[in-house]
């Protein structure tokens, strides 16, 4: 493939998925900096990685899963501080709750908060990305049936975290 070839096929890529790795880079970051800084790294390596991409198909999968693997990049150096749990003041954070208003999108983030990571990040890679299990699966590095089952017990744990908080929840059928 020559020079030219290589940079089109590349700068094709780059529109096509630059937005989407960017939000799944802030679901994942929380921090659109962090997020920005990421998507430049990911393709900064598909691009020196290019011509070992086989399946020119799988480019999204492909790209998620270099998004990942530089995500944890990040936490290879870094010990974060923390607090011991003795000097956490409960009562401020309980404050804090109750000045906010109380909305659907709130409430669904808390009960997305109390999903296992593990449940939670293929199911966000199925709403919000669109991926089918296929694609999780190649992403995560885990096989598809392992994808089903982690979305599926997303959905029960979530439903049955919001039917505890009081929330009528109308199954949706997929």
């Amino acid at each position: 493939m020559s020079d030219k070839d290589k940079t089109l096929q590349f700068e094709t890529i780059v529109n096509a998925y630059s937005k989407d790795l960017y939000r799944y880079g802030i679901w994942l970051t929380k921090d659109p900096h962090i997020a920005e800084d990421l998507v430049q790294e990911t393709f900064l390596r598909a691009w020196k990685a290019l011509d070992s991409l086989k399946d020119p198909n799988a480019v999204k999968s492909w790209l998620f899963t270099i998004y990942r693997r530089e995500n944890a990049r990040r936490f290879e150096k870094i010990r974060p501080d923390t607090t011991p749990i003795d000097d956490v003041n409960v009562d401020k954070f309980a404050q804090l709750e109750d000045d906010f208003a109380k909305t659907e999108v709130i409430a669904l983030r808390e009960c997305l908060k109390e999903l296992p990571g593990e449940y939670l990040e293929p199911l966000l890679l199925q709403v919000l990305g669109g991926y089918s299990c296929d694609e999780i699966g190649e992403i995560m590095d885990i096989k598809p049936g392992a994808v089903m089952t982690r979305v599926f017990r997303a959905r029960k744990k979530l439903r049955e975290i919001l039917e505890d908080d009081g929330v009528e929840v109308t199954p949706v059928e997929s």
